[in-house]
């Protein structure tokens, strides 16, 4: 292909080239700079990734929501009922025969947050559904033909043989911030190419000062007769700074009439520890993730640590669960399906909180809210004799007697 197509003036074909949708776009806004930060950095997934700060909350994201237990549910009356079968099944323990739940929805959400989406393929004989299966965004070109929009899968190499096209009920599509045309998509890594540009930039400005055994640059002055006779000084004095690195020794011995001065700052006065707490502020904006999940503390006290944990779960886990239930439902059931549903369990959140679902559960038995035996199943343990019941607390006795220890007092 070549580059000028890659800007096709037609309404009804446009490639992804916000998510990097093929190997030439990426390489022609390379040589535009479309990639470069304003500190002169390339950024893309990899060196992206090479950030602590970033990598560390794109794992914890997206494993947050690889973890969440995933059910699939039917309506019954005013209530509703969890289903089984295979496409439970599918859904809570393997969507193939290669990958477990959790390894399928953390790689759905690992592209999700460095190329911009996260695609996978339904694979269905009939109408039963047997497999789901990743797709890389990187292969996969989303276009809109005749008012359709339709998704050509680059398997192996260029040719017209190794693409597949698949119909929008096919694909499990979720996007990071889509364009203005629903199809192309924004990615974290290329609206924050200049914050993540910034880090990378000062990560390898502090590696290059300390591989210098913490010295900063410097020039060599002094009275030289000859341009040898100061490459022979400058080489001197580079081997005693790093003989004086590598024996932790404080001192140079300098020969008469040579000087020399820095050039540039030292990282503290450069702000180099500053620049980073802000980088890391930066990409926490950009995740919509609470800094303390960044494991930066800086500004954290007890009472606004618990408010971030639950902004986490109120602002940010909250849409996203939201966005991946209904692409579910939408691609698995159809637009006019009305009794099946998928939902995450987000009481999953609290799985490593022992004492906080004690404390639920105790005040949701007691306010008649959950039969005692509701409350077991949910922590995994066998029903009781009995515990089928409401309670009320009082005398915590059945709600359906309340009235009669009422007469007898």
């Amino acid at each position: 292909m070549a580059w000028w197509n890659l800007f096709e003036t037609s309404q009804e074909t446009r490639a992804v080239v916000g998510t990097q949708s093929s190997q030439e776009v990426v390489e022609f806004f390379q040589m535009l700079g479309g990639n470069v930060s304003a500190s002169d950095v390339v950024v893309n997934s990899e060196t992206a990734l090479q950030v602590p700060a970033f990598s560390g909350g794109v794992n914890f994201l997206s494993g947050t929501m690889a973890g969440l237990p995933l059910n699939v549910f039917r309506k019954k009356g005013d209530g509703r009922e969890k289903v089984t079968g295979p496409l439970a099944t599918l859904l809570h323990d393997a969507p193939n025969e290669e990958m477990s739940l959790f390894d399928w929805r953390k790689m759905l959400w690992d592209s999700y947050y460095t190329t911009g989406r996260g695609l996978c393929y339904i694979e269905r004989v009939g109408n039963r559904i047997i497999n789901i299966w990743p797709l890389e965004t990187g292969k996969t070109t989303v276009k809109r033909v005749d008012g359709r929009k339709f998704y050509e899968y680059r398997e192996s190499g260029t040719d017209a043989a190794g693409v597949k096209t698949y119909q929008a009920n096919e694909i499990i599509d979720i996007p990071f911030m889509l364009k203005p045309d629903g199809l192309a998509t924004r990615s974290p890594i290329h609206m924050g190419k200049d914050a993540l540009g910034l880090a990378i930039a000062v990560t390898q400005y502090g590696s290059r000062y300390l591989a210098n055994g913490g010295v900063p640059p410097f020039a060599i002055t002094g009275n030289f007769q000859t341009s040898q006779a100061l490459k022979r000084a400058s080489d001197d004095l580079q081997s005693a700074v790093q003989k004086a690195a590598k024996e932790n020794r404080q001192a140079l011995t300098m020969p008469a009439g040579l000087e020399i001065k820095p050039i540039g700052g030292n990282p503290e006065q450069n702000q180099m520890i500053e620049t980073q707490r802000f980088c890391i502020e930066q990409i926490a904006r950009l995740l919509s993730l609470p800094p303390v999940f960044l494991q930066d503390l800086t500004h954290g006290t007890f009472s606004n640590t618990e408010q971030q944990d639950l902004h986490l779960t109120k602002h940010t886990i909250k849409k996203l669960a939201e966005q991946f239930e209904q692409e579910l439902n939408l691609k698995l059931f159809g637009r006019s399906n009305n009794r099946q549903y998928v939902e995450l369990n987000m009481d999953g959140l609290l799985r490593g909180d022992f004492i906080t679902r004690m404390n639920g559960n105790s005040q949701a038995i007691q306010t008649g809210q959950l039969a005692p035996n509701e409350a077991r199943k949910r922590e995994n343990l066998p029903p009781l004799d009995g515990g089928d019941q409401l309670f009320i607390q009082g005398a915590t006795v059945p709600l359906a007697g309340q009235g009669e220890v009422v007469n007898e007092v």
